[in-house]
């Protein structure tokens, strides 16, 4: 069996697994999942060649979908809070995180003109699997833009496919790259994607985990660091994306970060772990483009349903009618979840970059993969 630290479950290598040497203790599969409970699920569409052709293709897009407890657990309230480090992008259900520092649906990942058709897939995959659990919701659907490949403008991605992603969330290892809503994407001038990575932290006698998830879909060549090395600058031949698509200036496209853990959490301090993934994402080289929409959430899965502010949700644990109570970590003990997110976040964008091939999309529009000879040698020597 393949160890899930070094490639992925199609057998790409991580970052691990081409020898990058990483801070942090990794938790089992070095996943999102490695948080009891979440799911991941991922629709891929890939088809047609040539000429952009508006509403024909070629396609290079999909879904992601990330279920913090399971299907069986939409409808049951997660403390959540968000960061936009820069606003140019959008996810959905932001204002009502901010209200309520409760997050009770699935949270899907897309293309930037595909947030509608996901919004309604969410709404309908409750309607048909769980119609008792919900009265109404606001799904959370964030997104990056994947028109350098994709027939952006297309309405290829359809609602059917975001209930699909759902349907097919699941724990254990999770594929990166090339796969759900990162298909189309590209960072720091290479393929880039979905990635993932975890940590562990240990506070005495307690282990909790932090698990990240990545669409990447920023940065200029020139400013890729690799593991504390400015690899960037070294690897500047081979960059179409710069020299083709001069209407997305470098370092344009955004970063949809997601967070977990089973740590007890208050929503501030969700929004704190939000907050650092701006960290683990400029220890990758970025310097915070203008046009890139970087925009964050994290959620805790501990105490479950107390934030329960929807008609009709899953109130699990109420105290009383009237009053709830819920377990937190002491702010002055939370910085190793800090460094965890740091970390995590760090990781799960490399290995959006390395579990990737090159791609062609339309217009014949090629994006290099990161060249895993090279990285090798850097870290070899």
């Amino acid at each position: 069996m393949n160890d899930p630290h070094l490639v992925t479950p199609s057998g790409r290598p991580r970052a691990r697994g081409i020898g990058i040497p990483l801070d942090g203790i990794a938790g089992p599969v070095n996943a999102i999942t490695d948080v009891a409970g979440v799911e991941v699920g991922y629709v891929t569409l890939v088809s047609g060649e040539g000429p952009l052709r508006r509403g024909h293709g070629p396609v290079r897009t999909g879904v992601t979908a990330l279920l913090p407890r399971g299907r069986a657990g939409i409808g049951v309230s997660c403390a959540a809070g968000w960061h936009s480090f820069n606003g140019n992008g959008e996810l959905t259900g932001s204002h009502w995180l901010a209200e309520t520092g409760s997050l009770s649906s699935a949270v899907l990942l897309t293309n930037t003109f595909a947030v509608g058709p996901c919004h309604r897939g969410a709404v309908d995959w409750i309607n048909a699997r769980q119609p008792d659990v919900l009265q109404w919701d606001f799904p959370v659907v964030g997104e990056t833009y994947d028109g350098h490949l994709n027939d952006v403008d297309g309405s290829h991605v359809q609602p059917e496919h975001a209930v699909r992603a759902i349907d097919d969330a699941r724990g254990g290892p999770v594929d990166e790259g090339s796969v759900g809503g990162g298909t189309g994407m590209v960072c720091y001038g290479f393929k880039g994607g979905s990635g993932t990575a975890s940590r562990v932290v240990h506070y005495g006698d307690t282990a909790y985990t932090v698990g990240a998830f990545v669409q990447a879909n920023f940065g200029a060549r020139r400013e890729l660091v690799v593991a504390g090395r400015p690899v960037g600058r070294l690897l500047i031949d081979d960059n179409p994306v710069e020299g083709v698509d001069r209407s997305l200036p470098p370092g344009a496209g955004s970063v949809i970060a997601v967070v977990a853990t089973d740590a007890p959490l208050l929503p501030h301090q969700c929004s704190t772990l939000a907050r650092r993934v701006t960290l683990g994402i400029g220890r990758t080289g970025t310097s915070g483009s203008h046009h890139s929409g970087d925009i964050f959430l994290a959620f805790s899965t501990a105490n479950p349903g107390v934030l329960a502010s929807t008609p009709g949700a899953r109130d699990e644990a109420p105290s009383a009618p009237h009053v709830s109570r819920m377990e937190f970590l002491a702010w002055n003990t939370i910085d190793p979840l800090f460094e965890a997110t740091v970390q995590a976040v760090e990781e799960a964008v490399l290995n959006a970059l390395i579990a990737n091939e090159a791609m062609v999309g339309r217009d014949n529009h090629r994006v290099p993969a990161l060249p895993h000879d090279q990285l090798r040698d850097l870290f070899s020597s």
